[in-house]
């Protein structure tokens, strides 16, 4: 063979295995550790704007990327468990939600990137050590929650003027409580109204939670943040409205029949974690990616509903909501 020949061949082989190694990257299937603090059915529509999110980005299920769902059905204490399992698996990044799931993920991993796709407060809980510089392998998405909780409160009051006594219902077992209640207990001294906790663990307790409402005469009722209870939207809903009790939620909880809602979009929220996934897939490191705070509340209006509690929203409040249900 002749030299010129023989460097041609080289040259053709580098160049071919260039190319095998090119696509072989290019087709690399990063796998993803899904958490949801839920049952898989109650929230699909955050699980589906996570998957768009990548899909946005670039991202097939089966081609480039392997998602490994987990779900806690509610139950907490199974969180470390499933985070284990994700480990075992050596997923590149996990994916959850709350402060119990950003909790029990620090507590099993610091070296696997953890993106929580909507947390409370995570300074307060502990999870990261500044929003700016979160420090160690967690960052992700959060919002004003106490604010958030407390103007709840006063939208309550502005739509039943003689109330006297709200009923708070929250998930005992939810960290995240810890500064909102005091935020919505302040807020309450200030419209001198009297505040009745009430907890909820999951669907089983629901029957439970509102008889005791029912004992406690409360005139309307404020639920907070929790996947639990966001889970069970709509069955809260319902049994709020038979016992003829206004209530206000989340940003979706008045599309699911409660009077209103006030909150930050967690669909959105879900979408924007497929971002993250991306930065930390293509090398970036979660310390170095700081937690972003969704400031953008929406209120949503439940006419029906009023219509069926008796209630007349006043045009001040419909003209201020970004959504009117008729």
């Amino acid at each position: 063979m002749r030299r010129r020949e023989l460097i041609t061949l080289v040259i053709g082989s580098a160049a071919a295995w260039s190319f095998v190694a090119r696509a072989q990257e290019a087709t690399k299937a990063y796998r993803i550790g899904f958490v949801g603090l839920p049952s898989a059915g109650s929230l699909p529509e955050r699980a589906e704007a996570f998957r768009a999110g990548l899909r946005d980005l670039g991202y097939q299920e089966g081609r480039n990327i392997v998602i490994e769902y987990r779900w806690a059905e509610g139950r907490y204490e199974r969180l470390p468990a499933l985070f284990a399992e994700l480990v075992r698996l050596n997923v590149d990044v996990i994916v959850t939600h709350g402060t119990p799931g950003a909790l029990a993920a620090k507590q099993v991993t610091n070296t696997t990137p953890i993106v929580v796709a909507v947390i409370a407060d995570p300074e307060a809980s502990g999870v990261v050590a500044s929003l700016a510089r979160p420090g160690g392998n967690v960052t992700g998405l959060t919002y004003f929650t106490p604010e958030l909780s407390a103007k709840r409160l006063e939208l309550l009051k502005e739509t039943v003027p003689d109330l006297t006594d709200v009923g708070v219902l929250l998930n005992p077992v939810n960290p995240a409580n810890a500064p909102i209640v005091p935020a919505v207990r302040r807020t309450a001294e200030l419209l001198k109204l009297k505040l009745h906790q009430f907890g909820l663990r999951g669907a089983d307790e629901i029957e439970a939670a509102f008889a005791e409402m029912a004992s406690k005469r409360i005139g309307a009722l404020v639920v907070i943040d929790d996947a639990t209870l966001i889970g069970n939207a709509k069955a809260l809903a319902q049994i709020a409205l038979r016992q003829r009790l206004p209530s206000i939620g989340w940003s979706d909880y008045a599309v699911a029949g409660g009077l209103l809602s006030y909150g930050i979009n967690f669909t959105d929220m879900f979408r924007r974690a497929a971002t993250f996934v991306d930065k930390i897939l293509k090398g970036a490191k979660p310390n170095d990616l700081p937690i972003e705070r969704v400031a953008r509340f929406e209120t949503i209006v439940n006419l029906k509903t009023a219509k069926a509690l008796g209630i007349e929203v006043s045009t001040s409040l419909l003209l201020r909501a970004g959504e009117v249900i008729e």
